[in-house]
């Protein structure tokens, strides 16, 4: 199947918001409704979903996965709208995928965004419609977040620079992972800690050219033996957890080993999580990532990278073409080699 771009967005398009799984919008309210007013500062068109309109919640999720289903393929057949963006994530996107229409998602190409547990949805639409989705910020968690201009540049740049083909890629000065509680009503006072960002980390050398799929590594496990997984072979994978506590990070990386993941993929990317808890271990997370790939694999693999669970967060687009310079004793070099929209 010929893979699909989404056409570019421009101010005054209309972005559709919709709740795939944990109900947000409800549950910390004022962070939602902080993330509406950026996009709409930014100079689009709200329109919310109908259960996300109706303030609808199940608990953990919004609905029905059928209902659910419904709300995000009313967007998608809405030609008014331009762009989807997830509200937040959660645990259960990939109950939607039995009814979703992907032929309706191939005819309706549009620019559709999100991370965590959307991870499921999107690589559901690249296998079975062949549109690129953009793994990159989500309502309530980054657009709600005050001063995250690094994110929102990134996202921009992604969505609407129709020529931008040779776009280098470049960490933030400072990061954090400092989570700040959105259902406390006093989080807008809260001032975030940061840390200086020591930069992206070369475990192994090596230089490539391919197409990258960047995914939350314990949603993306959850495909493995389903057809929406994709094919990896010659891929970069770009992997990226909330909780990468040694225990539960081992579990997933033996996962992907016992898969065969790192014997046919061409490059890895390891993304900063949020949490990182040692569970006693006296090594570090690269050291345990070495353990698991092996010395001998002969591809560029990069750790501390920023995207998904970390603030700031870089946007990328589901198996857009890069290319990846990671040698010792000189600075990664990470180059999209292809626009993310037409």
């Amino acid at each position: 199947m010929k893979e699909i771009r989404p056409k570019a967005l421009n101010r005054g398009d209309v972005v559709g918001v919709f709740s795939p799984s944990w109900p947000a919008h409800i549950l910390i309210r004022e962070k939602y409704e902080s993330g509406i007013k950026t996009l709409t500062k930014l100079g689009f068109k709200i329109k919310e979903g109908f259960l996300t309109q109706k303030s609808i919640s199940q608990g953990y999720r919004t609905g029905t996965a059928q209902e659910r289903a419904k709300e995000f393929m009313d967007l998608i057949i809405d030609v008014n709208v331009k762009c989807i963006i997830s509200i937040i994530g959660g645990h259960n996107s990939s109950s939607l995928l039995p009814y979703l229409d992907f032929s309706a998602i191939r005819q309706n190409p549009k620019i559709i965004c999100g991370y965590s547990d959307m991870t499921s949805i999107m690589l559901s639409i690249l296998t079975q419609s062949g549109l690129r989705c953009f793994y990159g910020p989500a309502i309530a968690p980054s657009f709600g977040e005050p001063n995250n201009k690094y994110t929102i540049k990134s996202f921009i740049d992604s969505v609407t620079d129709k020529k931008n083909t040779n776009r280098f890629l470049y960490p933030p000065e400072y990061w954090s992972n400092h989570f700040i509680d959105a259902s406390n009503q006093n989080w807008q006072n809260i001032n975030r800690n940061f840390q200086k960002n020591e930069g992206w980390k070369i475990l192994n050398n090596g230089t490539v050219e391919a197409n990258v799929i960047p995914v939350n590594l314990d949603t993306f496990l959850r495909l493995a033996g389903t057809k929406y997984f994709p094919n990896l072979e010659n891929k970069i994978l770009m992997i990226e957890e909330a909780d990468a506590s040694y225990n539960k990070f081992e579990r997933n990386l033996s996962h992907l080993k016992l898969i065969g993941v790192f014997e046919y993929i061409s490059g890895l990317i390891i993304s900063k999580p949020e949490k990182a808890d040692r569970c006693g271990a006296n090594f570090t997370l690269e050291e345990l990532i070495l353990e698991f790939i092996g010395k001998d694999l002969n591809i560029p693999v990069i750790s501390n990278f920023d995207c998904g669970h970390t603030f700031p967060m870089i946007t990328l687009q589901q198996n857009i073409k890069v290319k990846i310079i990671a040698e010792k004793d000189n600075p990664i070099s990470i180059q999209l080699l292809e626009s993310m929209v037409v």
